[in-house]
């Protein structure tokens, strides 16, 4: 299977790339930055399958899909599948059954990938890519709207005489410290001038879930639901473990629910005692 992957984040765009290099039976024709550049890769390389991120300056990936449907009007040969990738869990779920081969969200998870893989050769030997492409194509304006109330937030953080901003997905959890809170980030923190209950309303829709009185958590970036001592504990991929408050049980279903969501065959990886 020849599969073309698209993303404006290189690190993303990486990570995917090598998670791709672990499974056989399959080639990477090309890993690109742009939809501008993809539209023009896909008429050129015609791929099997395009891992196609949503949200992309210029040319989203709506957009290309739009392009690609022209493409394939005009030109002989099938057009690709399309699995769309997203940093959105409950967009993914919403928007599903849309004529996408699948929709994978960020993190992606090798097995969740794996099973996006067999999704898409089972459709490559039913040779059905043409009509998923026009479901695709009319279901659009759909999945714009249902992305609309999603947009992605930032922050403007100053750090030596700087301003930085720094996108609300690139943050791994939000510490609250008097009247300011840390953003957490991989490798770095930043001192912002906010309250925690304040950020707790503005970035639900971005994902983000109170666990503790002084924290907010992206779930997107948690691997780990611990219940060992106490109330328990998330773990995220920078590895820090932030401690769920008594108050905040219900945040380790809303977690661990939008992780079955997003993917009904998976569970988000648990450890600690039961009982």
């Amino acid at each position: 299977m020849r599969i073309l992957i698209v993303d404006d984040e290189r690190l993303a765009l990486g990570r995917l790339a090598s998670m791709l290099g672990q499974i056989g039976d399959l080639e990477i024709i090309a890993a690109l930055e742009s939809g501008i550049e993809a539209v023009a890769a896909i008429g050129r390389l015609h791929p099997d399958l395009v891992l196609l991120d949503i949200e992309m300056p210029q040319m989203d990936g709506f957009d290309v899909v739009e392009a690609v449907a022209r493409q394939a009007a005009e030109q002989a040969g099938g057009p690709p599948l399309i699995a769309f990738v997203t940093a959105y869990p409950h967009f993914a779920l919403e928007a599903f059954d849309t004529g996408a081969i699948d929709f994978i969200c960020k993190p992606i998870r090798l097995p969740r990938l794996e099973k996006l893989l067999a999704r898409a050769r089972r459709a490559l030997a039913a040779r059905d890519a043409t009509e998923r492409l026009d479901d695709l194509r009319s279901n659009l304006q759909q999945l714009r709207e249902a992305t609309a109330h999603v947009e992605e937030q930032h922050f403007w953080v100053r750090n030596r005489g700087e301003l930085l901003r720094i996108s609300t997905n690139s943050v791994q959890w939000i510490e609250a410290q008097a009247s300011y809170v840390h953003l957490h980030l991989d490798d770095c923190s930043y001192l912002v001038r906010n309250s925690i209950g304040a950020l707790a309303d503005q970035l639900a829709s971005q994902g983000y879930v109170r666990v503790h009185k002084s924290a907010l958590v992206n779930r997107a970036k948690v691997v780990r639901v611990t219940h060992g001592v106490g109330n328990g504990s998330v773990v995220l991929e920078g590895g820090a473990e932030i401690r769920i408050g008594r108050k905040y049980r219900g945040a380790v279903q809303q977690i661990t629910r939008a992780a079955a969501n997003a993917d009904p065959m998976a569970t988000l990886a648990q450890s600690g005692q039961t009982g």
